[in-house]
């Protein structure tokens, strides 16, 4: 066991005895990776915010739950994506606001929304700006599963065996719907696909 699986064990057994402080270091220890996950799969700060929110709330809930067979990421990671799940399925049965809609002002007036601007610079990263921006926009017209799959695989890295675990999969299962997933995403960015490298 990892020295950091180690650290999350000590801190959930600490929590678990009603330690806050142990518990806030859980988070602290997890939040950022968990926002960057999150934000990968909704594509939006603040959707991003609160599926985190929930994930951690549900977290806490279910610590009495968590049995160590799995490192706590990987429990963590299969909490986010029921969470983002959960929140498209109520989406589905809401009105939606455009993007592109304007937002009314205190003084009556109305003004653009402001989205945050995450590239690192426009003269030095100009391709991998585009590349993300061209992703992300990609990412948001996949089916949910299909979305967390590839932000598993490739942003955060996991392996099939990890993603099966986190989705609660057959491994072989993993492996073809994630050939699905790569075909899918192929033909959104077909027109692009001189700046990827889809295996």
């Amino acid at each position: 066991m990892s020295e950091s699986a180690s650290q999350d064990l000590m801190l959930i057994e600490r929590a678990r005895s009603g330690d806050h402080t142990a518990f806030n270091d859980l988070v602290s220890k997890h939040e950022q990776r968990a926002y960057q996950y999150a934000y990968r799969l909704t594509g939006s700060v603040d959707e991003a915010s609160d599926v985190v929110a929930d994930a951690f709330v549900r977290v806490f809930n279910a610590l009495g739950n968590f049995k160590g067979q799995a490192a706590f990421s990987t429990w963590l990671y299969r909490i986010i994506t029921n969470c983002y799940l959960d929140a498209k399925k109520k989406e589905r049965s809401r009105p939606s606001v455009s993007l592109d809609s304007t937002i009314k002002g205190d003084g009556g007036g109305e003004y653009e929304r402001q989205f945050e601007d995450t590239s690192d610079g426009p003269s030095e990263h100009l391709e991998r700006s585009e590349r993300e921006r061209l992703m992300q926009s990609a990412l948001t017209k996949m089916p949910e599963y299909q979305r967390a799959m590839l932000v598993m695989y490739h942003v955060e890295n996991l392996s099939y065996e990890e993603i099966a675990e986190n989705l609660d999969l057959p491994l072989g299962t993993v492996k073809s719907r994630m050939n699905r997933a790569r075909m899918a995403l192929r033909e959104v960015l077909q027109s692009q696909l001189e700046l990827f490298r889809l295996q």
